[in-house]
C-alpha cells in the first residue's frame, strides 16, 4: 500500500516537467566479431516555470541512454527567476570551454530566438520571449553548459535590492528612468 502511493507520488512530480532530447551520439568499439555500438544522450528537463536542468547518460541502447540522461537532470535542476514568468530579468552572457552564449530579454511577443541546444532549454525553462546568440563552439554539450552558466547568473530585482539593502520599488523605478531615457535617446 504504502509502495502504491510513493509511486503515484513519484509519477506526479515525474508528469510536471518537461524532456528534450537534445543530441544523441552513437560510438562504435572495434571488437573480434565486428562493431560494439554504444550510445550518449543529452537531455534537458523543466516544469516551464523556471526551473531546468540537464543530463548526460550512455548506454548500450538508445532508450536507456535518454532514460539515465532523465534521472540525471531531474537531480540536477536549477531554479531561474523570470521577469514576468516570460523572459530575463537582464542580458547575461555565460561560457564553457571554447563555448559562448549571450542571452538577451525581449519584449513581449518575440518569442525564442536561439539556435537548436539553446532552445531546448529555454522552452522546458519556460521562457517565451528572449533572443540568444551562440559564439564558438557549436557542440551542443558545450552549448547547453554555457547556457546553463548564463542562466546561473540571472539575477531577480528582489535578490538585487537584497544585497544593496534597497526596497525592490526604488530600484524598478531606476529601471523605468534608465529605459525612458534610452528611448529618448534612440528618438533624438
Amino acid at each position: 500500500m504504502a509502495r502504491d502511493n510513493r509511486d503515484r507520488d513519484r509519477d506526479d512530480r515525474d508528469s510536471e516537467f518537461v524532456d528534450k532530447l537534445v543530441h544523441i551520439n552513437r560510438v562504435a568499439k572495434v571488437v573480434k566479431g565486428g562493431r560494439r555500438f554504444g550510445f550518449a544522450a543529452l537531455v534537458v528537463v523543466g516544469d516551464q516555470k523556471g526551473r531546468v536542468g540537464f543530463g548526460h547518460g550512455k548506454a548500450r541502447e538508445v532508450p536507456e541512454a535518454i532514460r539515465k540522461a532523465t534521472e540525471l537532470a531531474k537531480r540536477g535542476l536549477v531554479r531561474v527567476p523570470l521577469r514576468e514568468g516570460r523572459t530575463l530579468h537582464h542580458d547575461v552572457a555565460g561560457r564553457h570551454g571554447a563555448g559562448k552564449v549571450i542571452l538577451r530579454a525581449a519584449p513581449p511577443g518575440t518569442g525564442i530566438i536561439a539556435g537548436g541546444p539553446m532552445r531546448a532549454v529555454f522552452e522546458t525553462l519556460g521562457v517565451q520571449d528572449v533572443v540568444a546568440k551562440s559564439l564558438g563552439s557549436s557542440n551542443p554539450y558545450n552549448m547547453v553548459r554555457a547556457t546553463f552558466d548564463a542562466l546561473k547568473r540571472e539575477d531577480s530585482p528582489r535578490s538585487v535590492a537584497a544585497r544593496r539593502g534597497m526596497k525592490v520599488s526604488t530600484l524598478q523605478a531606476r529601471r523605468r528612468d534608465l529605459d525612458d531615457a534610452g528611448a529618448a535617446g534612440a528618438e533624438g
